[in-house]
C-alpha cells in the first residue's frame, strides 16, 4: 500500500510523492491523517538537508484517526480512536517519520487521545509546542505544573509569545501561578492579554530589555526565549543578580554575558528528545535521551486533561491559506519562511 507524502526532493526542494505507507513499528501507530500543523521546524529542516536525506519525509503536528497500535504502546488506543500530537518530520535516521501524508506512523505513547471538544482543525495545533512547553517551562525552567501552584509574585519572560509555542507557553505559565511578560509585534499585544500575559512589549524595541528589568522592579529571574535572536533583550531583562535562561533556539551566549554576566544560560531544549530515540542534525548524531521520552509522555496527557477542561485556549488558526491538502502546505510553508505568520497557526485539511 502507498501514501501521498511531503518528501524532501534535493537542492533545498520538496515535492509531492507516491511513498510505501509506513510500517507499524511496536511503539509506533499508524494514523489516517485528517489534519496538519505547520511549525518553523519543517522548513528549517528541508534547509538544513543534505543529498543522503533525499526522501526524507516532512511534518510534526497533525490529527487523524487510529489504524493500527502497535504491540508495546502503553497509551491505550485503538482503531478508529481520534488522535492528535507529534512526529519527528525530517528524520534523517527514518525516513518514514513525517505527517505531512495520509498516512503515517507516529510514537503511540507521545500522542493523545484527541479530546471530544475539539476539533481535528483544533487538534492538529498543540503537538510540537506542547512537547516543547513541557521542555522549557517545566524540565528547564522548573515551573511548578498546573494544578500544583498557587499565584504568586513572580515574573516570567516570554520572548517570542505570539509564537505559536509563545502562545501555549503563556496559558501553562499562567496557570501555573506566574505573572507572564511578553514580547511580540504591537498587533498582538490584544491578543496575548486575552491569553494571560500581565503585560506585552514590541519585540523590536531597543529599550524593551530594560523597560522589562524596570518594571519587574529588577526581580525577574525566569526567561523563554520562543522565537531566537533575544539574547540582548532577554539580559538586559532579567535581574542584575542574574536569572536563567532558556530557548527553543541556539542562542549566542557570548552576547548574553556582554550584556549581564549573572545569567544562567542560554539553554537549549529540542522537542527531537522527546522522542527518546537517537536523531541526526546535519552531521551531529546525538544519543537517545529516554527521560525526556518519559517526561512528554506524561506531560502531554496532562496538557488533555487542561484541554478537556477548557483551561487551555488552542492558538488563532490560519485554515487551509493558499489552498487544503499537502499543495497548500507547500505553500504556506513558503509563507512560514518568509515570516508573514504571527499571532496563530497554520493548519491545513487532508
Amino acid at each position: 500500500m502507498s501514501t501521498k507524502a511531503l518528501v524532501y526532493a534535493g537542492k533545498g526542494k520538496i515535492a509531492i510523492q507516491e511513498v510505501p505507507r509506513p510500517r507499524l513499528r511496536d511503539d509506533y501507530v499508524i494514523v489516517k491523517t485528517t489534519a496538519v500543523g505547520l511549525n518553523p521546524t519543517d522548513w528549517k529542516g528541508v534547509a538544513r538537508a543534505v543529498d543522503t536525506d533525499v526522501g526524507r519525509r516532512i511534518g510534526c503536528d497533525y490529527a487523524g484517526v487510529v489504524e493500527e497500535v502497535g504491540s508495546k504502546v502503553r497509551k491505550i488506543f485503538k482503531k478508529g480512536d481520534r488522535i492528535s500530537g507529534i512526529a519527528y518530520g525530517n528524520d534523517s535516521l527514518e525516513f518514514e517519520n513525517g505527517t505531512f501524508a495520509n498516512w503515517i506512523a507516529v510514537k503511540g505513547d507521545l500522542q493523545i487521545k484527541t479530546p471530544d471538544n475539539l476539533t481535528d482543525v483544533e487538534a492538529a495545533t498543540h503537538g510540537v509546542a506542547v512537547v516543547t512547553v513541557g521542555q522549557g517551562l517545566y524540565r528547564d525552567l522548573g515551573l511548578p505544573l498546573p494544578g500544583e501552584a498557587t499565584s504568586s509574585d513572580q515574573y516570567l519572560l516570554i520572548h517570542g509569545g505570539s509564537t505559536a509555542t509563545g502562545i501555549w507557553g503563556i496559558q501553562f505559565a499562567k496557570l501555573s501561578g506566574l505573572k507572564v511578560i511578553a514580547t511580540s509585534s504591537p498587533h498582538n499585544f490584544d491578543y496575548l492579554k486575552s491569553l494571560g500575559a500581565e503585560k506585552i512589549y514590541d519585540y523590536k524595541d531597543p529599550a524593551t530589555g530594560s523597560n522589562i528589568r524596570a518594571y519587574t522592579n529588577n526581580t525577574l529571574k525566569l526567561a523563554w526565549d520562543c522565537a531566537g535572536g533575544g539574547e540582548v533583550l532577554v539580559a538586559s531583562a532579567l535581574s542584575s543578580d542574574g536569572g536563567k535562561y532558556s530557548s527553543i533556539q541556539l542562542n549566542d551566549k557570548s552576547k548574553v554575558e556582554a550584556v549581564n554576566d549573572k545569567v544562567d544560560g542560554p539553554h537549549l531544549t529540542l522537542a527531537y528528545e522527546a522522542t527518546g530515540e537517537n536523531f541526526r542534525l546535519g552531521t551531529n548524531d546525538s544519543p537517545p535521551k529516554p527521560e525526556e521520552f518519559e517526561y512528554a509522555s506524561k506531560f502531554t496527557e496532562i496538557a488533555r486533561g487542561l484541554l478537556v477542561d477548557g483551561k487551555l485556549k488552542v492558538p488563532r488558526i490560519i485554515l487551509n491559506d493558499g489552498g487544503s491538502g499537502l499543495e497548500g502546505v507547500i505553500k504556506g510553508l513558503d509563507d512560514l519562511k518568509a515570516g508573514k505568520v504571527s499571532g496563530g497557526k497554520m493548519i491545513y485539511t487532508l
